[in-house]
């Protein structure tokens, strides 16, 4: 592993605290390959346990001297035993969710920095227990403003069905995250953010709150950033007791 002073240099000559800002924006000129790791515990009446491994690789795409296109995938990866009842083990690929932010390359005269488009749910899932069996479209948006070292803003998405199984509920859901980040020297960061998921057709609400501390490291030549934290959960969709989250990213500055 690079000392603290190799931390601080890339190939392109962004230095660690760089890198840890840009991570805060889902929008920034940053190729991010993030493995998001989730692990909850005590899930619906029966304790249940489920494992999701989110790839979620995010590439801007300069699409004119003024805007960026930012493709974000989603691609979760589930093992879960007992979430839904006794209902046994279940372990696959769920849903794929398909997002593209068309963002202004420079922050408005305010500093906020902005991106819109659409957002797509492919029903991927191998077993019909991980996913809903529904292809869905709809909006994203995601909005932030970093003053310093500070970074706030929200995401938020929303999904209707439009094609799938009959016999499957319709998919009609609000996707809701504000987060708030907080930068420190050497490429450490902690961000507070919460996931709200609204499914207006089951009308439940279900969510969880995370605490993560980052940092941004080298390993040999190779970019990255680890991160840990907690997650709390709420609402009446099934939740768990207790989660905790585990990051891995590999970064590729321009």
């Amino acid at each position: 592993m690079a000392s603290n002073k190799g931390y601080a240099q890339e190939q392109n000559g962004a230095s660690a605290d760089d890198l840890a800002k840009q991570l805060q924006n889902p929008v920034a000129s940053l190729i991010s390959v993030p493995f998001q790791n989730n692990f909850d515990f005590g899930v619906g009446p029966s304790d249940g346990f489920r494992y999701t491994l989110n790839f979620q690789p995010v590439i801007p795409i300069s699409i004119s001297e003024n805007w960026n296109l930012i493709s974000r995938v989603i691609v979760p990866v589930v093992s879960q035993k007992d979430v839904f009842g006794e209902s046994g083990s279940q372990t696959g690929l769920s849903d794929v969710l398909l997002s593209g932010f068309f963002s202004p390359k420079e922050p408005t005269s305010g500093g906020l920095i902005w991106g819109v488009g659409p957002a797509i749910l492919v029903p991927t899932a191998t077993n019909n227990l991980l996913g809903t069996e529904k292809f869905g479209l709809g909006p994203t948006a995601v909005a932030l403003k970093q003053s310093g070292m500070t970074s706030f803003g929200a995401l938020i998405n929303h999904i209707w069905s439009v094609a799938g199984n009959s016999d499957r509920a319709d998919v009609n859901a609000t996707f809701f995250q504000p987060f708030v980040a907080q930068n420190f020297a050497g490429g450490k960061a902690i961000t507070l953010n919460t996931e709200l998921s609204q499914n207006w057709t089951a009308k439940t609400t279900s969510g969880t709150i995370n605490l993560v501390g980052s940092k941004v490291l080298m390993l040999g030549k190779q970019a990255s950033q680890i991160a840990i934290g907690p997650r709390i959960h709420y609402g009446d969709g099934n939740p768990a007791s207790w989660g905790v989250r585990a990051v891995f990213v590999l970064l590729f500055p321009k």
